[in-house]
């Protein structure tokens, strides 16, 4: 029996194991597939995951997935390793609490609007390294009531769309369900808040998200990952990426 969490979701192998409600002891729900046996806590939601060979030429259903990195050519790491299965998402379950702050209904590709049910790769250690950083701005004076997740889990079909020069990843870890893109917007406005209170909302803001990551990480090795630090564009404000891969990456600092 699972008493910790580190193997369930796919998680990778040699990634050390999180207690049930993560260190931020904030999670809710944990992924198991249907046969195997865990140990809940009280308070936690057990999700079932649908296995991954229920992926039949790209798809569940009508619900377009892809083929992931590996089942195309070899991989050079464990991490990159097929996912285990999939949550069936809903119209129902859209506002299930995985954590404190966050729910499931976040993390959906944005695409196939129409298309139900829809499924998702997430891995519980990416939900605690947010939380986790959530109370780090508080504990560095930048208490924020969440974070607004701009990018969650992407589907290889969806990823592809932008892989290319100075465009994602073809071994994007959104694909795997540890990644994320967020920033505070406590306000609403569908941009970054102005962190540090200088009237602009810039790099300097996301930086300031990027720090706290960073030192959740230090705090928590076992959730050391990537830590990526995007400008404003035409398109959107800034933000930042954070994934749990398992191995330190830094980019845009």
């Amino acid at each position: 029996m699972f008493g910790l969490l580190g193997s369930l979701a796919g998680s990778p192998s040699g990634l050390s194991v999180l207690p049930l409600s993560g260190f931020s002891g904030k999670l809710k729900a944990f992924f198991a597939l249907p046969s195997e046996p865990v140990t809940e806590g009280d308070a936690a939601v057990r999700i079932p995951l649908v296995p991954f060979s229920a992926k039949v030429n790209g798809r569940i259903g009508s619900y377009k997935l892809g083929e992931w990195p590996s089942e195309k050519r070899p991989i050079s790491s464990p991490s990159y390793a097929n996912p285990r299965g999939f949550v069936e998402v809903t119209p129902d379950n859209l506002s299930t609490h995985l954590s404190e702050h966050f729910t499931l209904g976040q993390f959906v590709t944005k695409d196939q609007p129409s298309i139900w049910p829809k499924y998702v790769v997430l891995q519980p250690r990416l939900l605690d390294k947010l939380e986790l950083t959530i109370e780090e701005l508080a504990r560095e004076g930048h208490p924020v009531r969440s974070l607004y997740v701009m990018s969650g889990f992407r589907t290889p079909e969806y990823n592809e769309q932008g892989v290319g020069a100075g465009g994602r990843s073809a071994v994007s870890r959104h694909q795997y369900g540890d990644a994320a893109d967020v920033y505070p917007d406590d306000r609403g406005r569908g941009r970054m808040d102005d962190l540090n209170g200088d009237g602009r909302v810039d790099t300097k803001d996301a930086r300031i998200l990027a720090n706290a990551a960073e030192a959740v990480e230090r705090q928590h090795p076992e959730l050391v990952g990537g830590i990526g630090i995007y400008p404003a564009t035409s398109g959107h404000g800034p933000f930042v990426h954070i994934d749990a891969r398992g191995t330190r990456a830094r980019w845009g600092w």
